[in-house]
């Protein structure tokens, strides 16, 4: 057996840690851009039908990520097609709330105040974007796995029995 022949071997009986490793950590950048954005105290601003959604939007996300990320270990293609339509509306997510705020001021006592720094901004488009092409990419090796697998099971049954 060559090495290529033997890395597909191994996929018979081990997980795909690595697609599941990277939809746990995009889990944990959206974390991270969560905490970011709601523990900012400006005003009122955030106080809105839109804070709303987004707080329904993050818990529903990280409920799906983490079931998508058990079911990447086991080679399932329909989980890792959900990473990646996951990963592409977290590149949408950047054009919602972060843009609003980033544009908007509010007023407290008599004072005009941005809703949201540069800094803070280009922290939280950062946790999006990098979650978002992790779950790219998990979707991805997730796919070619599950294809390389696949192709290998097909390609050991049909091939003819060796007598020892």
């Amino acid at each position: 057996m060559d090495d290529k022949q033997i890395r597909k071997d191994i996929l018979r009986y081990s997980k795909n840690k690595t697609s599941s490793g990277l939809a746990l950590l995009a889990i944990l950048l959206n974390v991270f851009y969560f905490v970011s954005i709601y523990r900012s105290d400006v005003g009122n601003y955030y106080y809105t039908w839109l804070t709303g959604v987004s707080i329904i939007f993050n818990l529903v996300f990280m409920l799906t990520v983490f079931l998508c990320s058990e079911g990447v270990k086991n080679y399932h293609t329909g989980y890792s097609v959900t990473l990646i339509i996951v990963g592409v509306i977290q590149f949408v997510r950047t054009q919602i709330i972060p843009k609003k705020a980033f544009a908007a001021v509010t007023v407290l006592g008599e004072q005009e105040i941005p809703v949201m720094t540069a800094g803070q901004y280009t922290r939280i488009i950062f946790f999006l974007i990098a979650s978002g092409s992790l779950l790219i990419l998990a979707g991805i090796f997730g796919i070619m796995k599950t294809v390389t697998l696949r192709n290998y099971l097909k390609e050991i049954e049909t091939a003819p029995k060796q007598q020892t």
